[in-house]
């Protein structure tokens, strides 16, 4: 029952993003986009992701908000940047460990910190849980240091929201006891 109602959640986004990119809503786009979603669900699935754990609300609430600021605070910092006259900011590329146990949670955390200015994912090493991250102003240790703080508070979350020991039964455990 679930595998399908993400089926159908999945059609009716595919065919919005299918209006929204055509600009108009008419019957034909909706149609048109209905056959796009049927052959992408259908001829091009893609494999089915694990999902473990258990999502805890309030923690995720919190998640939201750090994520918020933190888009926000980045933001006004190349703003600032930008705008600085001299020359231009030093930049590195970090590594940082991320302690979690899902891979979606993995991507998860890599897509946040790609949304946040100033910072881009370049390789991520998934069994070692290593990502390497281009940075933006690095000039300091104070500015490498509030990196690490930010990804290691950004991982606290997520494992509070989604990864808690208490809830967690790996995939292959589940099915072993099913």
């Amino acid at each position: 029952m679930r595998t399908l109602a993400l089926r159908i959640w999945m059609v009716c986004w595919l065919i919005l993003v299918w209006v929204l990119l055509w600009g108009t809503v008419s019957a034909a786009n909706i149609l048109s986009g209905l056959v796009v979603a049927l052959v992408v669900t259908l001829l091009l699935p893609l494999p089915p992701v694990p999902v473990e754990g258990r999502l805890h609300p309030i923690p995720l609430l919190r998640l939201v908000l750090t994520v918020i600021y933190y888009l926000l605070a980045s933001s006004v910092q190349v703003a600032a940047l930008a705008l600085k006259p001299g020359p231009p900011p030093l930049t590195a590329v970090l590594r940082a460990h991320l302690a979690v146990k899902s891979d979606l949670v993995l991507v998860l955390a890599v897509n946040i910190i790609n949304l946040t200015p100033g910072t881009i994912v370049l390789e991520i090493d998934q069994p070692r849980r290593m990502i390497y991250v281009h940075v933006l102003d690095v000039g300091s240790e104070r500015t490498v240091q509030r990196f690490y703080r930010q990804v290691a508070g950004l991982q606290k979350l997520l494992v509070a929201s989604f990864e808690r020991d208490a809830d967690w039964r790996p995939a292959a455990e589940k099915e072993a006891t099913s």
